[in-house]
């Protein structure tokens, strides 16, 4: 079940951007590699050279593939790619992930969330903080696993708005994907899905009292949970 869809639209142009990303990503066209031209691409996919030669222009922007006059185009390697950009990250995420690539998600989260769930205590309003309260609401009324990773996934956006900091702010829509697949990842790992119910529940109570401290604190102790909970399973 997929909580997000891609920022593409998947009209005839998002399939095609979306097809090749994928592919690269899965490394059926290596770094280095001269991507197929636009015809063979075009044949292979059923769409026209121009619908391909549209898609490499965004594949291009997103760091995937440079493109030169008379060479055609070359995958990059995954080091340039814009790894925060939210169809980079699905694609990544849905193509068996590497454990470097986990472990980097991982490290992101634990950077990111504990901080913004301090600075969520300080500067959220009143409707933001209703908006986490029903979030965490949702959890503890969820009946399967992915009803409570639906709620847990926007618990933890609303946190992330609730900081109302312009640049951290557009991270809940940027980090969706990685806190989707660590969502399911930990609760389908876990018998009693519900298990990080009592911390969350720590959060909102922090960041209701405007206790910056304690909400950083049970924000890294829930990651932390998750990321041990993972490495038991190995």
């Amino acid at each position: 079940m997929a909580i997000r869809k891609s920022t593409l639209k998947r009209n005839l142009h998002g399939h095609v951007v979306h097809e090749l990303g994928l592919r690269i990503v899965r490394g059926e066209y290596p770094a280095g590699s001269s991507l197929p031209t636009a015809e063979v691409l075009g044949a292979n996919l059923e769409v026209s050279g121009a619908a391909i030669r549209e898609a490499v222009k965004v594949l291009v922007a997103k760091g995937l593939v440079e493109s030169r006059a008379k060479v055609g185009a070359r995958v990059r390697s995954n080091e340039f790619w814009n790894s925060l950009d939210p169809d980079v990250l699905e694609w990544r995420c849905n193509s068996m992930p590497t454990g470097d690539f986990v472990r980097n998600l991982m490290e992101m989260r634990e950077i990111i969330e504990p901080a913004a769930a301090g600075l969520a205590a300080l500067n959220r309003t009143k409707a933001q903080l209703i908006t986490i309260e029903e979030a965490y609401g949702a959890m503890e009324k969820s009946n399967d696993v992915d009803e409570y990773a639906i709620a847990d996934l926007h618990f933890h956006q609303a946190v992330l708005r609730a900081t109302n900091n312009a640049l951290l702010v557009p991270l809940s829509h940027v980090i969706a994907t990685a806190l989707e697949t660590f969502f399911f990842m930990a609760a389908r790992t876990s018998k009693k899905f519900k298990y990080s119910l009592p911390q969350h529940l720590a959060v909102f109570k922090a960041i209701q009292d405007k206790d910056a401290d304690a909400a950083r604190k049970t924000m890294l102790a829930i990651l932390v949970d998750n990321r041990n909970l993972r490495s038991a399973k190995k």
